[in-house]
């Protein structure tokens, strides 16, 4: 079996789908590699390390891929790109399959097995296949360094001959992967950390990390989180109750940092125009949410916008910002699932279509769209 890494064509795309460690693993389990030359270079990793582990270095994507039966990306690969994918070949990486459904039409239509991994259920032998949590982790830890260059003063308690430099207050929204990581480095970095988050499970996971929780916890609270651990959309009433307590609390703080997403929805607005204009000049607030519609009111895509002297921060993709940690973090994530998909006797690809795992991330099969969450509607279908 062939398994070909191309390089990422989104300009804004800096990590690669398989590390010189990943790709040595894939060979053990008897595959043949071929990496497009320069694929890595944006994460730190020539040409000449890849083949140390026995991978080919195709000079071309078209090389890379040609007769590939696995294709391995970051994300989802164009119309042009997919022209020279065999037909029948598995493709694997993020997908961003939500209001994507023409270019899931193109996968189908090609006749690719295509694999979404931020589809990956959040269980335990999918932990180490978990991309969502292995990249909004550096996307939690680069948002308080990317907040932190954004202010202009320093972030931990200093005392001075010349006088005490106050601890910098950060307040972080959402209390997810990313959240807890930006909490405790913004921590380990000397500021007062506070967070909130609608699921109740935060609130100690908040405190263990040394940060106040700040949130109304009324019965609908209590409420707040889906079986799968996801936050669920919170009534009309309690936005109010909570934008009230958040609004007030904004006014003193230094930082904010929103990480807040549910998936398939728009970002949810936590921090309005009001929000902002309450904060002191030199106020940096950074929105992970960006991509997705942003959390806060007046965050620009790809821009640090200045409002009456508050910073607001719309870096995009900013796991790529750590692309050196965040490749090597995802191409492992993608191993392991290549792994279940490998049968080591015969060395060859064997899928279990009937997977748990398989099931919940294939997006397309046999010239059409088969997840159940993006599939056409079939007209006249019963509801």
């Amino acid at each position: 079996m062939k398994i070909a890494v191309p390089a990422e064509v989104d300009l804004g795309e800096p990590r690669v789908a398989a590390t010189p460690d990943t790709v040595k693993r894939l060979i053990g389990l008897g595959a043949e590699v071929a990496v497009q030359s320069g694929a890595g270079l944006a994460s730190g990793i020539p040409d000449a390390d890849y083949q140390a582990v026995g991978a080919t270095i195709a000079a071309t994507a078209g090389d890379a891929v040609s007769g590939a039966d696995v294709v391995l990306k970051v994300r989802r690969p164009t119309v042009e790109e997919i022209a020279g994918y065999k037909s029948g070949a598995l493709v694997i990486g993020i997908m961003d399959p939500y209001g994507n459904e023409a270019a899931l039409a193109e996968l189908a239509k090609a006749g690719l097995s295509t694999f979404a991994m931020e589809l990956m259920p959040r269980i335990t032998r999918a932990q180490v296949m978990d991309v969502l949590s292995s990249q909004a982790n550096l996307a939690g830890y680069r948002a308080v360094i990317d907040a932190s260059a954004e202010f202009g003063r320093a972030l931990p308690m200093m005392m001075t001959a010349a006088g005490t430099v106050p601890a910098a207050k950060v307040f972080v929204m959402g209390a997810g992967v990313a959240g807890l990581q930006a909490i405790a480095t913004a921590r380990r970095l000397g500021a007062v950390v506070t967070a909130t988050d609608v699921r109740p499970a935060a609130k100690e996971q908040v405190e263990s990390l040394g940060a106040k929780f700040v949130a109304v916890e009324d019965e609908e609270f209590k409420q707040a989180e889906t079986a799968a651990g996801y936050a669920k959309p919170m009534s009309a009433e309690y936005q109010a109750k909570q934008a009230a307590l958040v609004a007030e609390h904004i006014k003193k703080q230094d930082i904010v940092i929103t990480t807040a997403l549910i998936p398939g929805r728009p970002a949810p607005r936590l921090v309005s125009a009001a929000m902002v204009a309450s904060m002191k000049p030199g106020s940096v607030i950074v929105d992970l949410a960006v991509e997705r519609g942003g959390n806060v009111e007046g965050a620009v895509p790809g821009e640090v916008a200045d409002v009456n002297g508050v910073k607001i921060v719309g870096h995009l993709n900013v796991p790529g910002r750590l692309a050196a940690s965040s490749s090597q973090l995802y191409a492992k994530n993608l191993f392991a699932f290549v792994e279940t998909l490998v049968d080591k006797q015969a060395k060859a690809l064997a899928v279990k279509w009937d997977d748990e795992l398989v099931k919940a991330t294939l997006l397309t099969r046999d010239g059409a769209v088969v997840h159940p969450n993006f599939a056409p509607k079939v007209e006249g279908a019963a509801q």
